[in-house]
């Protein structure tokens, strides 16, 4: 993508690459006024964020949209034999640095997806930094695994998929364009969005940085989660939880606020009608809702 598409996509951001010492991050920011940072999921780039962005910063916020290390254009170390290099620790550090070189010590923010997952260990592992955090169509891993049953493992089997060695790579990287397009419609993404998705996926390096994060999923993050929970760490920071109505979560769990009253301190929330990809399919629902909560 060139700078005119980016501009075109995100009108009036800038666009730049971050050295955080372990990663090269790719990040669009605009706007000004309190700093929220957007964190994407898979297979998703910042891209998913072009609808729901300029929202915020019409409503008075400086917005930061990162690729998560791997995703899209940022890149990071190779892969680990524990996979702590795709951790969600790891990410969360990039995400911190990344704030603090664009000069926001503390800031409001919201993940999606794989993005919630990042969320939430920097809200653990940053309390003083995340003022205010909204987590979107998740509950966190430890809590999908202790649940996980077959019809869990029939509707989320990439999840185990992806977690295996080798294959998963093999699979994608013969025709990534196919297996990701069933998820991934220009119409309802926006075509440039969409184009920046399957620029990403031809690159080997992407998909395997994504299957890593998988990877760390189920064992590093599930790790650190367990540790948290026996520990009683909480999320301090105001929590919003937001889910898509169209998708899956309430079907599986009943009322995600339920499971996140043990993770979080009165945390709140509601359903958007929205499929999955709530940024892309309902952008004023979900910008109207980070709004109200981080003013």
């Amino acid at each position: 993508m060139t700078p005119a598409d980016d501009a075109e996509l995100f009108p009036g951001f800038t666009s730049q690459q971050i050295d955080t010492g372990e990663a090269r991050i790719f990040v669009r920011h605009g706007g000004s006024g309190p700093a929220v940072m957007l964190l994407h999921g898979h297979p998703r780039t910042s891209a998913t964020w072009h609808r729901v962005a300029p929202l915020l910063v019409a409503a008075g916020f400086s917005v930061i949209c990162p690729d998560l290390r791997g995703y899209g254009r940022s890149r990071g170390p190779e892969p680990t034999a524990d996979h702590s290099a795709h951790s969600k620790r790891a990410v969360a550090a990039d995400m911190v640095e990344v704030a603090r070189r664009l000069g926001h010590d503390r800031f409001h923010l919201a993940g999606h997806d794989r993005g919630s997952y990042v969320a939430l260990r920097m809200a653990m592992d940053h309390p003083s930094l995340v003022q205010r955090v909204a987590l979107m169509d998740c509950l966190p891993i430890s809590e999908h695994l202790r649940r996980a049953d077959a019809e869990f493992a029939t509707r989320w089997w990439h999840w185990f998929f992806f977690a295996q060695p080798e294959i998963p790579e093999r699979v994608i990287d013969a025709d990534p364009a196919s297996w990701y397009a069933p998820k991934a419609d220009p119409a309802t993404m926006g075509a440039e969005n969409h184009a920046e998705l399957l620029r990403a996926v031809q690159d080997p390096a992407v998909v395997r940085a994504m299957l890593e994060d998988y990877r760390a999923g189920l064992t590093i993050d599930r790790a650190h989660e367990e540790e948290d929970r026996a520990a009683g760490r909480r999320i301090e920071a105001p929590t919003l939880v937001l889910w898509s109505t169209r998708d899956d979560l309430e079907e599986l769990y009943g009322d995600p606020l339920r499971v996140w009253r043990a993770w979080a301190r009165d945390p709140v929330g509601f359903g958007i009608d929205s499929g999955h990809h709530m940024a892309e399919e309902a952008a004023p629902a979900v910008a109207d809702a980070l709004a109200r909560f981080f003013s």
